[in-house]
């Protein structure tokens, strides 16, 4: 359920010129002063195989929309803004229900800095850290029927979590390779806590077309490969301490892009190769993202 966290947070892109980007996770690459840069996204997060009496399935679409404001030369200011839908299916004493909620998530800001770059012909390098927090903007005590929505369904955690993490570009003419390194600290809420999250993204983007680089082409198709290496603590509640949550997850990303001059076209499916997950903690079968961003 928390894997929706790295979800949208995976969302520090900016280009100032024809470039690929990734797709799930960072580029240090610049935002030109003054600079505005609007990227929505379209995800689906499927999760089912539950071995347990409960047979839950649990089903998340997220829409986060992403502004980024070139603040100056080296500070990139991000504001972002995600829209969920949970929906879980389970076994009860009551027969098989349906509980979740939709709306506004927690917003998230997050400031990023050029520490390092290094040009030559044809290629750039860039070195960029970053602190954010997230702030508790989304409904965390929901309830249906049943009484109060466990914190996992609500579409807010209730809390102020800090971040930080840096990112890495190394970007030529016929490609691009990022890397990004980023924790979470989550603090707690309504005598919940959510586990603390490390993670380690990187991502490899290659021309496809034109092989070779003329004039009067109106974009580039990059493939794309990602990935996303997730360790999450337990989540924690006030009376009974850890419970069965967090674990590691390692995915790997196919995805394809059409780049222009102003706006970039994307897609990629998550898909995991390890999942060691603490106890009972639901899987995640897959993750399709679908997007597009622009800038002006």
């Amino acid at each position: 359920m928390r894997n929706i966290v790295f979800i949208l947070s995976v969302t520090l892109m900016g280009v100032s010129f024809v470039s690929a980007a990734p797709i799930t996770t960072n580029t240090a690459l610049p935002v030109s002063e003054g600079e505005l840069l609007l990227r929505a996204q379209a995800k689906y997060i499927r999760s089912t195989g539950d071995a347990g009496a409960a047979n839950r399935e649990l089903t998340v679409w997220a829409a986060p929309t992403v502004l980024v404001f070139g603040a100056s030369e080296k500070i990139a200011l991000f504001g972002i803004f995600p829209w969920l839908d949970k929906s879980l299916d389970l076994n009860t004493p009551l027969g098989r229900v349906n509980r979740g909620d939709s709306g506004l998530g927690d917003f998230r800001f997050l400031a990023r800095y050029t520490l390092g770059q290094w040009d030559k012909a044809g290629e750039t390098l860039r070195l960029a850290p970053f602190v954010g927090v997230k702030i508790p903007t989304g409904n965390d005590n929901a309830q249906d029927s049943l009484g109060f929505l466990p914190a996992p369904l609500q579409l807010g955690s209730g809390s102020w979590d800090p971040m930080i993490g840096t990112v890495f570009t190394w970007q030529k003419l016929a490609w691009q390779f990022d890397s990004s390194l980023s924790y979470k600290f989550n603090t707690a809420a309504n005598g919940y806590q959510f586990g603390d999250e490390a993670r380690l993204d990187l991502s490899f983007q290659y021309r496809l077309w034109p092989r070779e680089l003329g004039s009067g082409v109106p974009g580039f198709l990059y493939g794309v490969v990602e990935s996303n290496l997730i360790w999450r603590d337990r989540d924690r509640l006030s009376a009974a301490g850890g419970i069965d949550s967090g674990g590691k997850v390692w995915y790997l990303a196919p995805g394809i892009q059409y780049v222009t001059e102003r706006w970039i076209l994307e897609t990629a499916m998550q898909l995991p190769v390890v999942q060691k997950l603490n106890g009972s903690a639901l899987e995640n079968d897959y993750i399709i993202t679908a997007g597009l961003r622009f800038w002006f």
